[in-house]
């Protein structure tokens, strides 16, 4: 009977302390934050935009950035850079589709290493999905595959012939055989 009154007396109070509490004026919950995204770093930016344009181009949609594949690529080119003498990655075994350049003499901006991969769309015939003669357009299928949706991408100075490498990842890949890239 002790135990019955005790929890009768205890809803009785939180009965009593939720009608005070309903009972006060509560104010409005704040406006939904207007805040955006911080912008991106300006290379990530530039590999974002020379990316979408070219998929705008031929009527795919555009690529997003993504911090983690920009982080894997970052840890990939900086690898290549200090442990593999600036020489390109084994990307065929990986998770994501990948493109990538290594170029000496000068430096490269990111929008002159996708408009480098861009460069072998005249090696490609929608028609036929195949590349023109022996040469390669593997690299510009990647860029506007329809079914990639994030982008992610860093560079590498080498001291070796003063080169940049330059890598970006795309998840999903694409290529794959036997699909057209849009």
């Amino acid at each position: 009977m002790a135990n019955f009154l005790f929890l009768h007396l205890l809803l009785l109070t939180t009965s009593l302390s939720l009608t005070y509490i309903s009972g006060q004026k509560v104010a409005p919950p704040p406006p939904p934050s207007t805040a955006t995204t911080p912008p991106l770093p300006r290379p990530a930016q530039e590999f974002l935009d020379a990316h979408n344009k070219a998929r705008a181009e031929v009527g795919v949609g555009p690529l997003t950035w993504s911090p983690m594949l920009a982080k894997e690529t970052s840890l990939l080119v900086r690898y290549q850079r200090d442990k593999q003498n600036c020489s390109f990655a084994n990307l065929t075994s990986g998770k994501y589709g990948g493109n990538q350049l290594w170029a000496s003499g000068m430096a490269v901006t990111p929008r002159m290493a996708v408009d480098n991969w861009v460069a072998e769309k005249k090696f490609y015939n929608y028609a036929n999905n195949s590349c023109v003669g022996g040469d390669k357009c593997g690299v510009y299928t990647q860029v506007v595959w329809k079914k990639s949706m994030e982008l992610g991408c860093a560079q590498a100075s080498c001291s070796k012939e003063s080169a940049t490498l330059t890598i970006c990842f795309y998840n999903p890949p694409g290529n794959v055989i036997g699909e057209k890239p849009y």
